[in-house]
C-alpha cells in the first residue's frame, strides 16, 4: 500500500517538473501589429502574433492568432545587454509597404530578414527614376 501512495505522490511531481522543463525551453509572448506586413514575401494581415522562441533549438516562430500559417527563423546574439527581456518585431516602411525587418526576442535576434525585398525595391526604385 505503502509504494502504490508513494507512486501516486511521484508521478505528479514529476509530471510537472516536465512540464516545467518544456515551458521554459518555448517561451512566448503576443505582439499587437496594428498594419499588414510582408514576411518572406507573403503579406500578413494586422492582428495578433505569437512570438515563440525555441531556446533549445535557435530558433523564433511567428504565428498570426487564428492562422496556421507559421514563420520560423535562425536567431542568435543580437542585444548588447544578455539580460535584455524585449519582444520586437522590428519592419522596414517601404512606400505604403511594411516589410518584416527583424525579431528580436530578449537577447537574441534574427538576422536581417528583408535583404531580398529591399534589394527588389531598390531595384524598382532606380527603374521608375532611371527610365525614359
Amino acid at each position: 500500500m505503502k509504494s502504490i501512495f508513494s507512486k501516486f505522490i511521484l508521478a505528479p511531481a514529476v509530471l510537472a517538473a516536465a512540464a516545467l522543463t518544456a515551458s521554459s525551453a518555448f517561451a512566448s509572448t503576443t505582439v499587437k501589429v496594428p498594419f499588414s506586413f510582408t514576411a518572406d514575401g507573403k503579406i500578413c494581415p494586422a492582428g495578433e502574433y505569437t512570438v515563440q522562441h525555441e531556446a533549445n533549438e535557435g530558433f523564433v516562430t511567428l504565428r498570426h492568432k487564428g492562422s496556421s500559417e507559421r514563420f520560423t527563423y535562425v536567431v542568435g546574439p543580437g542585444a548588447p545587454d544578455p539580460n535584455d527581456t524585449k519582444v520586437a518585431l522590428n519592419f522596414d516602411h517601404l512606400g505604403d509597404a511594411h516589410i518584416l525587418q527583424s525579431i528580436q526576442y530578449g537577447s537574441v535576434m534574427t538576422s536581417r530578414l528583408d535583404k531580398k525585398s529591399l534589394h527588389d525595391a531598390e531595384r524598382e526604385s532606380m527603374r521608375l527614376s532611371g527610365g525614359r
